[in-house]
């Protein structure tokens, strides 16, 4: 931590908020389609005009996906505080490449059906226990500068971990899972539309 306390001195801080557009792979069992919804989070980016940089994030996300079987339709909401880590590649001032890696918590799941999925029974009712919390992957995307201090960029981030635990391993035991859990092993793809600002960005001053 004291060998990172100088280079943050002199780190450009910044908000960002944006679209998500998700969706989850290989769940052709459930009809799934895209969902659309949102992201919020702050960074922080060396102050440096080296083609070689970095960026760390921490970003509250909502996403998930659509679905329909032959009982019920509805929509999954997914609630992740997710940590980026990315290298950046500066082309020139005003055009940025990303690539790296994320790690994610899921905080909150939410499934809305048009066919009511009530038990009676508390822990039975629990979608949270049919989740992953840890999530992990990598992505890459493009970012614009266009003036001093704004960001405009677009990023797609795939999940390497599988979304839904076995549930031949819940502690419930082996069941029928609910309609809006595949039958398979998916995983979470996003793609993120973001406008931020970045605060300490150095204007460079001309020469008289």
């Amino acid at each position: 931590m004291l060998l990172a306390a100088p280079s943050c001195l002199f780190a450009q801080f910044g908000l960002k908020a944006g679209l998500n557009f998700a969706n989850v792979t290989k769940a052709s069992s459930i009809n799934n389609s895209s969902q659309s919804g949102f992201h919020v989070g702050i960074l922080i980016a060396p102050s440096s005009k080296k083609i070689i940089g970095s960026r760390t994030e921490l970003v509250y996300s909502r996403q998930g996906y659509s679905y329909k079987t032959g009982t019920s339709t509805g929509n999954v909401n997914l609630d992740y505080i997710v940590l980026p880590q990315y290298m950046a590649i500066n082309i020139t001032k005003y055009l940025q490449i990303q690539l790296g890696a994320h790690m994610a918590y899921l905080v909150n799941a939410k499934v809305d059906s048009t066919n009511s999925m009530s038990t009676g029974n508390p822990s039975v009712d629990a979608i949270m226990k049919y989740y992953n919390r840890f999530d992990y992957g990598f992505g890459g995307g493009v970012e614009i500068h266009p003036v001093a201090g704004l960001l405009i960029g677009v990023r797609l981030n795939i999940s390497l971990s599988s979304l839904y635990k076995n549930m031949e391993t819940l502690p419930s035991g082996p069941g029928t899972p609910p309609s809006f859990v595949p039958t398979v092993d998916v995983k979470n793809n996003l793609l993120q539309l973001s406008a931020g600002w970045i605060f300490g960005t150095k204007t460079s001053k001309k020469k008289k």
